[in-house]
């Protein structure tokens, strides 16, 4: 059988479609390593399911339940959402249910419980599930519609994407972050330039980007529309591993020739701190181009921006300083072992004493 040459992304699906090859293009039925789902979609879902008639998801180990969004609930509407999770995971034996105490944010949380692993594929109705790219698994968002389905059966039709190849070389500069390079990309690409490609990234200064950094690139790629993110498997990966889960997995690599409809070469060498004004991620700006801009708050969390070591580069800058009285700024670690391992590098005095919540 003569097979064509398969970048990372089409490999994976191959493998998960059961099938010697896949081009870019073609519809798949893909078998489902994990479905994941929060309070604001997964009760949606739950509904869903229910109305189907089923009765039993597909595998109690391949779902995760998340109660991240309103958690404590802000009000009836959002307790009643939570709710909602907990019921069906207690009635469904849900072994990935995140209860108050053990939750997160989910981005943060999945990766951490050793739940997205290489090789994989991974749905979750939530845009940014594209996060797990950054261990090398195929991840994507989903509609609620479409992880009620996915629970029954175990599986999903997929549109084999395009990829996007963008090569990175030089060196990372200060205060430069994974965040920097993915919203200069963006900046590159606009918010419909990737519009259901996958987006491919390999170079040499892979070994500059420590693995928070890959996840908060891995995270945005939706941003500029694309249907997933993805890297390699190196040492960093490995070592984030380690510890963590004890399932086998594969690693794919792209073939040498594999084919991209576009190549984006990002020389770090020449990225600096940049951000995205309103009101869309491609509006990027240089930090130093900019006037001085009144900031009534500032939240320094999320699913791109609440790990550890975020909250490692905001101490570095607070300690010693306080807030301005006319601000606000609000700390939110991205999950309990965020949390505790801020509290005992000393970050959250320095936070506090800083005049942060």
């Amino acid at each position: 059988m003569n097979i064509p040459p398969m970048t990372m992304t089409q490999k994976i699906l191959a493998r998960s479609a059961r099938k010697p090859y896949v081009v870019p293009g073609a519809y798949i039925e893909a078998q489902l390593d994990l479905v994941l789902g929060n309070d604001i979609t997964a009760p949606v879902a739950i509904d869903s399911f229910y109305k189907t008639g089923a009765t039993q998801v597909f595998d109690k180990g391949k779902i995760a339940l998340v109660p991240d969004h309103f958690t404590p609930n802000k009000d009836i509407q959002s307790a009643e959402q939570s709710k909602s999770l907990r019921l069906f995971a207690m009635e469904q034996g849900i072994e990935n249910y995140f209860e108050i105490g053990r939750m997160g944010i989910e981005h943060v949380l999945i990766p951490e419980q050793g739940l997205a692993i290489p090789g994989e594929v991974i749905i979750g109705a939530d845009s940014h599930t594209c996060t797990y790219g950054a261990l090398g698994a195929f991840s994507t968002g989903v509609g609620s519609t479409d992880m009620a389905a996915a629970m029954i059966n175990g599986k999903t039709w997929f549109k084999v994407p395009e990829a996007i190849e963008v090569h990175l070389i030089g060196k990372k500069q200060p205060w430069v972050s994974g965040k920097d390079l993915i919203l200069t990309l963006i900046g590159l690409l606009g918010v419909e330039g990737a519009n259901y490609k996958s987006i491919e990234f390999k170079g040499p200064a892979l070994s500059e980007l420590s693995m928070d950094d890959r996840f908060t690139m891995a995270n945005m790629v939706i941003e500029a529309g694309a249907k997933n993110g993805i890297f390699p498997v190196d040492e960093k990966t490995y070592g984030y591993l380690e510890g963590r889960t004890s399932k086998p997995y594969q690693c794919f690599t792209a073939d040498r020739n594999a084919v991209y409809c576009q190549s984006i070469t990002l020389n770090l060498d020449e990225i600096e701190p940049v951000v995205a004004l309103p009101h869309l991620p491609e509006n990027v700006k240089p930090v130093k181009s900019l006037n001085p801009i009144h900031i009534d708050q500032v939240v320094i969390g999320s699913c791109t921006n609440g790990r550890l070591e975020d909250l490692r580069i905001a101490a570095s800058i607070l300690k010693g300083r306080t807030i301005a009285n006319h601000m606000r700024a609000i700390i939110i670690p991205g999950s309990q072992e965020v949390y505790k391992n801020a509290l005992k590098e000393g970050l959250l005095e320095v936070f506090i004493d800083a005049g942060c919540a």
